[in-house]
């Protein structure tokens, strides 16, 4: 017979707890909790040690078992006595005279977190320290506790902690109740081994999405749409919303390719850009968050109506007063004075987004196609060579608005143009079938602009000259684009022919 056996008179009823958490956080309070509501604690060697440093009564997990942790803390837990404790299912007769006969103590919450092997991957650790952050005996645990949870408590989360000891106090406690907790148990040993999987083979890789709300609907009314998260790490789209009604999934994919400018251009000072329908339809840089937004604004302010203008600086009182006039959907930005969200939060509706991070979560890009995913790095290098291919050089502003255009052109949908000077956006088309159609379109839906002394930048090579003869008619005086195409030279001859600077990058930026 176990030592524990022994400190109960026969008859009595032991309601016992146990604790093994790697995230200390909150346990000692847990545990008090535990012992006013009738608990009796059993840990394991991390968790009990600093237990009794908090002058907390627990048992050790050899009391229970009788054995010894062994292979430098490999083995705890991993023992029939726990499992059965655990397990066994508290109305069914055989069950109940097993344990009784085999003198086996039930186990009736168990509280588990596991090691931290995700924060070992992260940090670059040797892979024998990443091995050993592989759980056994927590995971078995958290599965058996939740596999039986009709009878036993599964915690696995301190922000659950509270709830529980609430419900216990106040006698709440109920099979719905236990199910969440058990769902919730079942999702972390799910995400726990996903990571192990990835870290062993990054190719076969898992893709974990925590689901956080349902939306609205869909790109449509008639679609059903939901909003889920990859990870936790902070990313672009972790932002905090201020004041307006709810994002829906229009907003969400608008705020995106907001974030995804922003993130290109947050060395630049002072810069905003206005996205409609995930498309951008004005840009400026300039001498602060106002200067940006009216240039951008008296460019085209047209489709900046009912838009999402972002800036990667804080907007000012003099900014929120200009942003009231027209109709917006979201303002995003990463700081705002107390008097311009004032301002703004007097827009009922206008969602007003707090971000505080310009960098991608990963690398990695993923695209739905039904049964398929296709996967890709993301386009984060711009330039691969400055290639002056012309007799004119471009001049320092034309250089300057060069590396703007492309950071701009390289947002939007090919085949796309940028017409750009003193960094502001005069005109841009994105999406066409073809190259001279997105020139065509441009000029067209910004007829009357003063193009001379602009440059024109290009997602991809010109396959033919009529694309330069054409931004020449307007005044363009500087043309970048990747370059690649087999008539690069008849382009190249026109310019030099008519005083135009061409510079090539040799790299595109297709977005599709």
């Amino acid at each position: 017979m176990l030592l524990l056996l022994f400190l109960f008179k026969e008859g009595d009823i032991m309601k016992l707890a146990l604790l093994s958490v790697t995230d200390k956080t909150n346990i000692v309070e847990f545990a008090k909790g535990l012992l006013e509501n009738g608990f009796v604690l059993v840990s394991t060697g991390g968790t009990y040690k600093h237990l009794i440093e908090h002058n907390i009564s627990v048992l050790t997990v050899e009391s229970i078992t009788g054995s010894k942790e062994i292979l430098d803390g490999r083995v705890k837990t991993l023992n029939s006595i726990i499992h059965s404790g655990i397990l066994y299912k508290r109305n069914e007769h055989s069950h109940k005279e097993t344990i009784k006969d085999l003198e086996i103590n039930s186990i009736d919450l168990v509280c588990v977190n596991l090691y931290e092997f995700e924060n070992a991957v992260n940090n670059g650790y040797d892979e024998d320290v990443i091995i050993e952050e592989i759980d056994i005996g927590g995971p078995t645990m958290i599965r058996a506790a939740a596999k039986n949870y009709k009878d036993v408590l599964i915690v696995t989360d301190k922000e659950d902690y509270e709830e529980v000891l609430y419900k216990l106090r106040e006698n709440q406690i109920n099979i719905t109740f236990k199910k969440y907790l058990a769902s919730k148990a079942f999702y972390i040993i799910a995400k726990y081994d996903q990571a192990i999987s990835n870290y062993f083979n990054p190719k076969n890789k898992v893709l974990e999405l925590e689901y956080i709300k349902d939306l609205s609907y869909g790109e449509n009314p008639h679609q059903i749409a939901s909003l889920f998260k990859k990870s936790k790490h902070s990313g672009l789209m972790d932002f905090q919303q201020l004041n307006g009604k709810e994002m829906s999934y229009n907003n969400y994919n608008d705020v995106f390719a907001a974030m995804e400018i922003l993130h290109d251009f947050k060395d630049e000072a002072y810069f905003t850009a206005a996205i409609k329908h995930g498309t951008i339809c004005c840009a400026a840089a300039g001498k602060s968050s106002v200067d940006t937004y009216l240039k951008s604004y008296k460019n085209d302010p047209i489709s900046i109506f009912g838009g999402i203008v972002a800036f990667n600086c804080k907007v000012t009182k003099e900014t929120a007063e200009e942003l009231i006039k027209i109709f917006l959907e979201i303002i995003v930005a990463p700081e705002y004075d107390e008097d311009a969200i004032e301002l703004l939060k007097t827009k009922k509706n206008l969602r007003v987004l707090k971000y505080s991070n310009l960098n991608y979560t990963e690398n990695d890009t993923y695209k739905d196609l039904d049964n398929y995913f296709i996967k890709q790095s993301r386009d984060l290098c711009l330039i691969n060579d400055m290639n002056i291919v012309t007799n004119k050089s471009p001049d320092t502003r034309e250089i300057e608005d060069m590396f703007y255009g492309m950071k701009i052109v390289k947002n939007i949908k090919s085949n796309g143009i940028v017409i750009i000077k003193n960094k502001t956006v005069l005109a841009i088309c994105g999406g066409q079938t073809s190259r001279i159609f997105a020139i065509q379109d441009a000029i067209l839906n910004y007829h009357g602009k003063d193009f001379h002394g602009a440059i024109l930048a290009s997602d991809a090579f010109f396959p033919f000259k009529d694309s330069v003869e054409m931004v020449n008619n307007i005044g363009i005086t500087s043309i970048i684009q990747p370059g690649g195409s087999k008539n690069d030279q008849a382009s190249i001859d026109y310019c030099n022919e008519n005083d135009i600077a061409m510079v090539l990058t040799g790299i595109r930026h297709f977005k599709h």
